[in-house]
């Protein structure tokens, strides 16, 4: 009996420290903005210094549209995870094979600086259903090939697949694009300047990538919610063997949320290759690593998780990269917010919808 007040007082400090924790950042940095300001430039020698809180703005907005990328990246990490309970850590991978599919087929369109603005929205639109295709049909076939005979072995084995088909992935684009960063065409202009929220400019790189997340979020969850294959989709997640007796194919339902993953990380690729204007076979990695954070922070195995752990982890990289020697301590700080998450909630943020969950 005496361990239920402690229980409790445990979850009750818990959820408050988390609340903390996610505050802490933005509320020191707006505090430190209000009462030293910060220098936005120089007039006759003397520096101009700013009190306000348009810089976090900025920061905000910025780590939004970072956040936008790595949240459809980590819904790929989570529906896996979801059905059968494997990181696939190739998906990363998957993401660097559609921004190099998407700067293939610019070129392959005739896509540049010079196009129309029709011209560009319809080709960006092709290149959008094609990349996505592309990668789904990419990731179904790793799944077929790599994790399908391995599913009654032990998940070590799977896991040790899933990094051996990410190092394939990293030496197709070596040799694709080669080993240096290369910048590709502002097709968008992602820097101008759209319209500004108290002084925080909103640039069209930023609404590209919430443009994108949005509606593909949203079909997503109508999907898995409204639909027949989406109610096959939570019941394998549930358990397979039972949905496997009441008629789902499990092997189909299987390959299709491969799928659906692989199409949110083409899109990705091509929203990070119009935001970003470069691409490099390694950028899978990183970007990989910052997905799976977002997932586990959100709560693995939850898309609506995933979202909101992807829009955190962009503002805690903007805050970081803005503020903190120049990003060189970002991977650091992300993790560590991951960390002290996990111990105030084991479970991420939104819980966790898988078997192991109960």
């Amino acid at each position: 009996m005496a361990r239920r007040p402690l229980a409790a007082a445990r979850r009750h400090v818990g959820a408050w420290g988390l609340i903390a924790a996610l505050v802490a950042l933005p509320l020191y940095y707006g505090i430190h903005d209000l009462v030293s300001g910060y220098e936005v430039g120089v007039v006759h020698g003397h520096a101009v210094i700013h009190h306000d809180l348009s810089r976090l703005g900025f920061n905000f907005a910025q780590g939004l549209a970072n956040g936008g990328i790595w949240a459809l990246i980590a819904i790929g990490y989570t529906l896996v995870y979801g059905i059968i309970e494997l990181i696939n850590f190739a998906h990363g991978d998957v993401f660097m094979i559609g921004s190099f599919t998407a700067v293939g087929l610019w070129g392959t369109l005739g896509l540049g600086l010079a196009t129309g603005p029709v011209g560009l929205i319809g080709g960006l639109v092709l290149t959008l259903l094609i990349t996505m295709i592309v990668t789904g049909g990419l990731n179904v076939l790793i799944e077929r090939v790599a994790y399908r005979p391995l599913r009654s072995a032990p998940k070590l084995a799977a896991l040790i697949t899933a990094v051996g088909f990410s190092f394939i992935l990293q030496n197709v684009g070596l040799l694709w694009r080669g080993g240096s960063p290369q910048s590709v065409n502002d097709l968008v202009r992602q820097g101008n300047t759209v319209f500004n929220i108290s002084g925080v400019p909103i640039t069209r790189g930023y609404l590209l990538v919430i443009g994108m997340l949005i509606p593909l979020v949203f079909a997503l969850t109508w999907f898995i919610g409204s639909t027949r294959l989406g109610r096959a989709m939570r019941a394998t997640a549930q358990d397979p063997e039972a949905a496997r007796l009441m008629g789902v194919n499990v092997n189909q339902t299987i390959s299709l949320t491969f799928l659906f993953g692989g199409m949110l990380a083409g899109g990705a690729g091509l929203a990070y290759a119009l935001y970003e204007t470069n691409i490099w076979y390694f950028q899978g990695f990183r970007a990989g690593l910052f997905a799976f954070t977002a997932a586990v922070m959100g709560g693995i195995g939850n898309v609506r998780g995933a979202v909101l752990g992807g829009l955190i982890i962009g503002v805690i990289q903007a805050l970081s990269d803005n503020r903190i020697q120049g990003g060189e301590w970002t991977e650091a700080v992300v993790f560590g917010y991951l960390i002290l998450i996990m111990v105030l909630r084991p479970r991420g943020l939104l819980g966790e919808e898988t078997r192991e969950a109960g």
